[in-house]
């Protein structure tokens, strides 16, 4: 492979590690056939562990675009259809009510105007999510204690999707379907929706259309027992002293060693970079991979182009400022520039720019990095500083 005129990257990396940031980077910048991998510090505090290129990260919430071109798939193949109900497929789902405002009691709800669609959990927008910025809210303390607002992935603590799908059925929606945006809770129902079309396990349906296509073959909900020792510690900041601590030892210590009872479709994938590159190039081509389609190019122009509409966008509720710079596909985010792609609060991040045919990966296991860091921020301007646009062939 070429090299890439990158000469910021190493320099960004670096800096970022040695102000204690996270322990270690690894970023991946591609632009056509050309790909640079460059890596600062180690995967552990302590200096012995090295990152390498085949390293196994757990990517969060980067699972999500990979469900959303599953479910593109079984749209394409007329199994589901993007503005169709999905009562058919989550009973528990049918007939909802809304709470008539964010912080009213439980029980003081409206009919839904509409049914929930395939379209509106592709776009975060059917109803119920996270709750940013939601205080002490009835709903939320309902939501926690019926324990609904998925984290990380726990095989030993996990219920079955059905009885997570059961329980959140049993409450109200936020907002009416397709005029708001909340984020993570749909893609979990994403991912029940597509086990249940297709009549196989989520990890059935992502291994057959998504990862045995594309050669990602370090990714999945769990790390089978002789790849364990690339999973390298994940580190949390401790929100009082600011030191980094172990929340997840990696290795043959990972929480990740076992099959999850609730494999998540909104953030239980771990992955590598090259699994990461052979995704978002397939993206970047318009779905082509080789000689073959997995997508077409209309689903593909469809998932990385803003779907929300000025309802929609209007209602979302997330970090101050994110929707006056970018927009929601399906299952990712877009810029006005027409980049696209997504980040993992676990510490990942995969983002691609067609007008320079740039791909850009920045992986660390730190939670919070590097969704809206300066790391991110400065890799992105390294990265791109140089790059003059191509044709995507």
């Amino acid at each position: 492979m070429g090299e890439v005129s990158t000469v910021q990257v190493p320099d960004v990396l670096a800096g970022h590690v040695a102000a204690g940031e996270a322990p270690g980077v690894l970023a991946l910048v591609s632009r056509g056939d050309e790909v640079t991998v460059d890596v600062a510090g180690t995967a552990d505090l302590d200096g012995r562990v090295p990152i390498r290129r085949d390293t196994i990260f757990r990517i969060g919430a980067m699972t999500v675009p990979m469900v959303a071109a599953a479910a593109l798939m079984l749209a394409e193949e007329d199994r589901l259809a993007l503005d169709d109900p999905v009562d058919l497929w989550l009973p528990e789902l049918a007939s909802r009510r809304v709470i008539r405002t964010f912080t009213a009691d439980l029980d003081d709800t409206q009919p839904a105007k509409s049914p929930i669609t395939l379209r509106h959990l592709l776009t975060n927008t059917w109803g119920f999510g996270l709750f940013f910025g939601a205080g002490d809210a009835p709903l939320r303390r309902a939501a926690n204690e019926l324990r609904v607002l998925n984290g990380p992935p726990i095989p030993e603590n996990s219920d079955s999707p059905d009885e997570w799908l059961r329980r959140l059925g049993t409450l109200p929606l936020v907002h009416q379907p397709g005029e708001g945006w909340m984020y993570s809770i749909g893609a979990d129902v994403l991912g029940i929706l597509l086990a249940r079309a297709s009549g196989q396990p989520l990890e059935q349906v992502l291994q057959e259309r998504v990862f045995a296509p594309l050669g990602m073959v370090d990714t999945g909900f769990a790390v089978p027992v002789e790849k364990l020792e690339r999973v390298p510690p994940a580190y949390a900041r401790d929100p009082r002293s600011g030191e980094l601590h172990v929340y997840d030892p990696g290795s043959w210590g990972t929480e990740w060693r076992e099959r999850p009872t609730y494999p998540s479709a909104a953030s239980g994938l771990v992955s590598t970079v090259d699994d990461l590159l052979a995704f978002a190039r397939m993206l970047l081509r318009g779905g082509r991979v080789g000689d073959d389609w997995l997508l077409t190019r209309r689903s593909v122009a469809a998932m990385t182009t803003d779907q929300l509409t000025p309802e929609a966008r209007a209602g979302a509720r997330f970090f101050p400022g994110f929707f006056e710079r970018h927009g929601w596909g399906y299952g990712l985010a877009v810029t006005a520039a027409g980049r696209f792609g997504w980040d993992g609060g676990l510490g990942t991040s995969c983002w691609v720019d067609p007008p320079t045919e740039t791909i850009g990966i920045l992986m660390t296991q730190r939670p919070g990095m590097p969704l809206q860091s300066d790391l991110y921020r400065d890799f992105w301007d390294a990265a791109t500083k140089e790059a003059l646009p191509k044709n995507v062939s």
